[in-house]
């Protein structure tokens, strides 16, 4: 017959080790929370102009909220200024980045798609959007974090 001793002991390790395994989640979540790439605040890069012509600078607003990515970027286009797009599914993980910007042309809805890696005060973009003939385009960029 086994002893209500033995059993107590059993129990108390049961206990310790849920613990322990509560204890080891939390810390593996909060290092991969630091691990995130700091990705709030103003990015330039230059925009590729059309048919070899100069491009412009370009500046997004992003602001991260744990893995959830939000911000603005510029109208663009022709006709002089617009207001900010808002970007959209934007995401953040570690140091990948990816978000989407929606624009209403006058040849129908145009959705961009930028996916990009954040390391310190640069981040590598691919833009990638569809082009006239339907068949996708991308350009790669590198933005880098504004002082201001």
């Amino acid at each position: 017959m086994v002893s209500n001793r033995f059993w107590m002991t059993l129990a108390f390790l049961f206990t310790m080790t849920k613990k322990l395994l509560f204890l080891a989640t939390v810390l593996l979540v909060a290092s991969l929370a630091l691990m995130a790439a700091d990705v709030s605040g103003k990015w330039t890069f230059e925009q590729p102009g059309r048919g070899g012509n100069p491009g412009r600078p370009v500046t997004i607003t992003l602001k991260a909220d744990g893995s959830t990515l939000t911000g603005t970027m510029p109208a663009g286009g022709r006709g002089g200024p617009a207001d900010p797009v808002a970007i959209s599914d934007g995401k953040v993980d570690g140091n990948n980045v990816s978000f989407t910007v929606k624009r209403d042309t006058p040849n129908g809805p145009m959705v961009i798609k930028y996916d990009g890696v954040v390391n310190g005060d640069e981040m590598k973009l691919k833009i990638t959007r569809t082009g006239q003939d339907g068949t996708p385009m991308s350009t790669d960029v590198v933005a880098k974090r504004s002082a201001t």
